[in-house]
This record gives structure tokens, C-alpha cells and sequence, in this order.
């Protein structure tokens, strides 16, 4: 085991695996770059067709928490919720606490086969991200500038698009719109005292309107909402850097699960039923923190192969001619060649530090509530 763990903390293996996730995004990028001709003539096939090169994508970042850091997610939730994932259209809500939320969000949408086609209401800096970014542009992801004056009709014309969506989706909202720091939370508060909002302890203010527009914009479509909850055992806060070091989390994650038809239709009761939902998130965080575990039965969905032999498939693909490439410089002697190629390797791995750099909570978030962060910008 400790040999094992040595081994996954070598930067030139975690720099290899960084080259088949980068370069096996570009390759799918450009796939889905050229299956644009499909979108006048067949929609749907073009979104079919998308969602498995995201699988592809996204699977390899499922993977590193799966396999390679061997990270366990436990599911606090009924067997009757349980047997309706990926059977549905949904809406989930997940508190946005930690950076490998995500991550861990998108590890159960690979275990019930939503992931190629699960959407997230995204800030618009990420379309700039390349891999990221651009996939999800092809994925129809709805991307927002956090200004409703600006956002009103991207929005709308973006969730409209949503509404035929051939494959079953899951549609994240992050309905904090912004990491949790202590900070924030302060400000947040202040915001909610003046509004005569309910005062949260371990979640930020939920911002209502993403979700009110959302929810009116894919009624029909959508069928529930569900509420996730996520924490890690033992106080741990979890890094994505620390999990392609190959360190080991073990989340838990509530899951509660809400018709559709029992949520109401005027905007503002919408609202206030959601600053209620944030009121019962923030009980079963403070139940967490005193007893170690949230309410209910738990179920452990089995981690799948496919998200091992997706990555496998790629590293023998991209490795192989990478390998010969290495050794037929080193043989030739060529001081230029060995140059340009410790070039790319330190190229190589800075761009794979800046992606990661992108869901570190130090760089990552927006300055809601913060009205001097806002002048500064």
C-alpha cells in the first residue's frame, strides 16, 4: 500500500495522466466540433452523439476519484428515490462547499448513466476554459453573467432549448452561486438580516431567481427536484490536487427528493420554498456535524467499470506513440530536441496546474454581496 501510494504521488505519472486528459479533450473537442453539421439536419442525434464524447471526457475525471484515489460516496437516501435516478428529468441542488463538489456530483450521475447528459447553469468565465468550456458549449450548457438584466434572454432561449432533450439530464444549480468561505457567509448574512431572510449557519444566502426561472422554464420537462447535501467524514476538506495525489475522501451525501407538482408555481412562494429548503439543509448540516452521519438508510451505488476502461482506452491510444517519441529523442542525442521536449513537458504541466487551479476555492467564486470586492472589479 505504501509503495502504491508512492506511486501516485510521482508527478511524471500524474503529468502522464494530464496528457490524456488534455490531449483526448482537444481530439474530442474537434470530434464535436465537426458533428456541428448535424444540428440543422438531425438535433437529436447531434445531442446523442455529444453526450457520449462527454461521457468520454468527463469519465476520466470521475475515474481519478473512483479509481485512482479510491474515494467513496455513501448515498443517505430511500430505496424509492434511489430507484428513479436516471429515469428522469431533474433538477438538482447541491451546496457548493468544497472543490471537488463537482466531482463528486458527477460520480453519481456516472453511476446512473446521466453523466454525458447532465447540465449545470454555469457562470460565464468557464466558456473561455478550454476543454471545459468548450464542451459544455457543445453540450448546450446554459452559461450566465450573473447579471439578470444581461442573462434574462440567454437564459430563457438556453432552458427552451432544454426542453426536448433526448437523454435523461440532470441539471445542477449551485443555488449559492458562489463557494462557501467564511467571508462570504459573513457578507451573505448581512444581506439576509436586511432582507429579513432566514439567517443560515453553514450555507450562503441561496440566490432564488436561477432557480425560479429554471424550474418555470423546464416545467413539463422536469419532473423532481433533488436536494443533495454533501460532507466528508472526519472534518476533511478535500482538494482535486489532493485527489490526483491518489488521497483518499470518504463523502456522504443526503438525498431528498421533491415532485415537481409540489412546488409552487408563483415565483415568490417558489422562493420562499426554497430559503425553506436551505433552512433544513443547514438542520442536517448541524446534525451531521454532531453525530458524524445524516438521517436515514444508506445505499453505496457500485462504482462502474466503464469510467476505468474509457481511460485506459485513451492512455493506450495517446501513451504509446508519446513513449516512442521520448526515447527516439533521448537516443538521437539532439541537444534541441531534449530541450524542446523538457519545453513541453514544463508547458504541459502548467497548463494542467492552471486547470486544476479552476476549482480551488482561493481562485474560484464570485464577489456576491461584496460590495468592495465589487469596486476593485
Amino acid at each position: 500500500m505504501a509503495l502504491l501510494a508512492y506511486l501516485k504521488s510521482l508527478f511524471i505519472l500524474q503529468l502522464l495522466m494530464g496528457f490524456v486528459f488534455v490531449v483526448s479533450g482537444l481530439i474530442i473537442n474537434f470530434i464535436q466540433l465537426c458533428t456541428c453539421i448535424l444540428w440543422p439536419i438531425n438535433r437529436q442525434l447531434y445531442r446523442r452523439i455529444n453526450c457520449r464524447l462527454s461521457y468520454s471526457l468527463w469519465s476520466q475525471l470521475v475515474m481519478l476519484l473512483e479509481w485512482w484515489s479510491g474515494t467513496e460516496c455513501t448515498l443517505y437516501t430511500d430505496q424509492a428515490t434511489v430507484d428513479k435516478f436516471g429515469k428522469e428529468h431533474v433538477i438538482i441542488i447541491l451546496n457548493h462547499n468544497f472543490e471537488i463538489d463537482f466531482l463528486c456530483g458527477w460520480t453519481m450521475c456516472e453511476r446512473y448513466g446521466v453523466l454525458g447528459s447532465s447540465k449545470v447553469l454555469a457562470k460565464h468565465e468557464l466558456l473561455k476554459v478550454p476543454l471545459i468550456g468548450w464542451t459544455w458549449y457543445f453540450l448546450e450548457i446554459v452559461f450566465c453573467k450573473r447579471k439578470w438584466e444581461e442573462d434574462r434572454n440567454t437564459v430563457f432561449k438556453g432552458l427552451d432549448r432544454l426542453k426536448d432533450y433526448p437523454e435523461y439530464m440532470w441539471f445542477l444549480l449551485y443555488c449559492e452561486g458562489t463557494r462557501f468561505t467564511e467571508k462570504k457567509h459573513q457578507i451573505s448574512m448581512q444581506v439576509a438580516e436586511s432582507k429579513g431572510l432566514p439567517i443560515l449557519k453553514y450555507h450562503l444566502l441561496p440566490r432564488t431567481k436561477g432557480f425560479t426561472t429554471t424550474l418555470q422554464c423546464l416545467k413539463g420537462t422536469v419532473t423532481a427536484v433533488y436536494d443533495v447535501t454533501l460532507n466528508f467524514k472526519d472534518n476533511q476538506t478535500p482538494t482535486l490536487l489532493g485527489i490526483v495525489n491518489g488521497k483518499k475522501y470518504k463523502a456522504d451525501m443526503s438525498v431528498r427528493r421533491f415532485s415537481v407538482e409540489d412546488i409552487p408555481d408563483d415565483e415568490q412562494e417558489c422562493a420562499n420554498w426554497l430559503h425553506k429548503l436551505y433552512q433544513e439543509k443547514d438542520a442536517l448540516q448541524e446534525m451531521y456535524n454532531k453525530e458524524g452521519k445524516f438521517p436515514g438508510p444508506t445505499i453505496i451505488p457500485p462504482r462502474r467499470l466503464w469510467t476505468l476502461l474509457n481511460f485506459l482506452f485513451w492512455a493506450t491510444l495517446l501513451l504509446s506513440p508519446l513513449i516512442n517519441f521520448a526515447c527516439g529523442v533521448v537516443v538521437s542525442g539532439s541537444p534541441l530536441l531534449i530541450i524542446g521536449f523538457i519545453l513541453f513537458l514544463i508547458i504541459a504541466s502548467i497548463a494542467i496546474r492552471r486547470l486544476i487551479g479552476v476549482t480551488e476555492v482561493k481562485k474560484t467564486g464570485s464577489s456576491y454581496g461584496n460590495q468592495e470586492a465589487k469596486k476593485q472589479n
